[in-house]
């Protein structure tokens, strides 16, 4: 019972503090309306989240491998919480920024090298990708009601400044009560409660090692494309409001209605990785949606193509929600320790994760410089050369681990050789 109260925890925490970040994702006209933002100024802003997140990311790794990860998660999510409150009241455009930073400390620094931590320990050596597929169908799920009630909450409400004020207050207290329960019922591994176990984990020879490792690498190449990936899946609502003439609010019912294949993707996923291999299964996922932009990068917009589009959204969306719940599964198969994760997952995400810093600002000043669908079909285009990178590096991770078990064999043959 206590195994899966973990993972519950896991997965509401870990849907709920990114819901404020990635407001916009829902409501980015309305933002934009509310604040009197333009595609630029609502690029900076997430930049500046991508930016903070990027420098956090390498410490929040190595805080998760010497401290409690009850307390980090629920420092962070309260953190967000208030951050949040006042977001509420829109404040200015410099304040704003600051309140970005903020969350980019909160979540990367504190909160997310604990919670992968805390996922791969509930995994264990033999179900990274049933971990984290059902990690993130979890947070899928969570997002997916609690986005489909207030969108409709916001709908109900006018749709207008007010409306979203509300929106992001509900989405406070949603963090604030996360950061209780996670408190209260997430239970620390011995080492997190002593502090004793991961003193010599990170000493300047084992992040040398870790940086050396070619897996380490490859997998921060892959996380990177796909979270390019997945930033050009924030676009759907107004590319289909601007582009295709759909409203506000089915635009932004578009963008929750892909968040319905989250939870069934993620665990479907996750268990044919365990099967088939992670990096086979995110080699194919990148291959399709490097397919999938490449059409975004030619097709016009207008009702002649929606149906496309719609199509193109689908599997963009299979494609992403899989990756996601896939790539910190890579960790086992390249060979990186357990007790490496904090450090390895530093490394990764603060290269994985830098598109938070330029997929955002390259958009705004696509589309800003370029109104309507060029500016979309010249940032589609920049995520299929991306996904294509991906691609490759993916069938490089392959052929690591196609050649583990016969490197292993020889090993274990020469040291018989050397016994006998």
């Amino acid at each position: 019972m206590q195994r899966w109260l973990t993972l519950t925890i896991l997965c509401l925490s870990g849907a709920t503090i990114f819901m404020l970040p990635f407001l916009r994702e829902v409501y980015y006209i309305p933002i934009q309306e509310a604040f009197s933002f333009n595609h630029t100024q609502m690029g900076v802003l997430s930049s500046v989240f991508g930016t903070a997140s990027l420098l956090a990311y390498f410490p929040g790794g190595w805080l998760a491998d010497h401290f409690s990860s009850r307390k980090l998660m629920s420092s962070g999510l309260l953190g967000v919480a208030l951050a949040g409150v006042y977001y509420s009241t829109f404040p200015s455009y410099s304040i704003s920024i600051v309140i970005h930073a903020f969350w980019g400390i909160c979540t990367s620094l504190v909160f997310w090298g604990a919670m992968i931590k805390a996922t791969r320990n509930w995994g264990g050596a033999n179900e990274q990708g049933r971990a984290f597929g059902l990690l993130e169908s979890g947070r899928g799920v969570f997002e997916l009601v609690s986005s489909s009630i207030l969108l409709a909450f916001f709908a109900w409400m006018g749709s207008q400044a007010e409306a979203l004020s509300q929106v992001i207050i509900l989405f406070s207290l949603c963090n604030a009560s996360l950061a209780l329960l996670v408190w209260l019922f997430l239970r620390d591994t011995v080492g997190d409660k002593t502090g004793e176990g991961n003193k010599t984990k990170l000493g300047l020879k084992e992040v040398i090692s870790v940086l050396r490792m070619p897996a380490v690498w490859l997998i921060s190449i892959i996380v990177l494309t796909s979270y390019s990936a997945y930033w050009g899946a924030y676009y759907f609502a107004p590319y289909a409001t601007d582009i295709f003439g759909l409203s506000v609010v089915i635009g932004a019912s578009l963008a929750v209605g892909k968040m319905w294949l989250k939870p069934v993707v993620a665990v479907c996923a996750g268990l044919a990785a365990d099967k088939l291999g992670v990096a086979n299964t995110v080699f194919y996922c990148l291959l399709a949606m490097t397919l999938c932009f490449g059409v975004f990068s030619v097709l016009p917009g207008g009702d002649a193509y929606l149906v496309v589009m719609l199509i193109n959204v689908v599997i963009i969306s299979i494609g992403v929600f899989a990756l996601r719940g896939l790539y910190f599964a890579l960790l086992t198969e390249g060979g990186i320790s357990s007790a490496a994760t904090g450090t390895a997952v530093g490394i990764i995400s603060a290269i994985g994760f830098t598109p938070d810093v330029f997929m955002p600002l390259l958009g705004g000043i696509l589309l800003d410089a370029y109104p309507g669908s060029d500016g979309y079909r010249y940032y589609y285009g920049a995520i299929a050369i991306l996904c294509l990178i991906g691609t490759f590096c993916a069938y490089l991770m392959k052929r690591i681990v196609q050649k583990k078990p016969i490197q292993s064999a020889v090993e274990t043959i020469a040291e018989e050789i050397t016994n006998d």
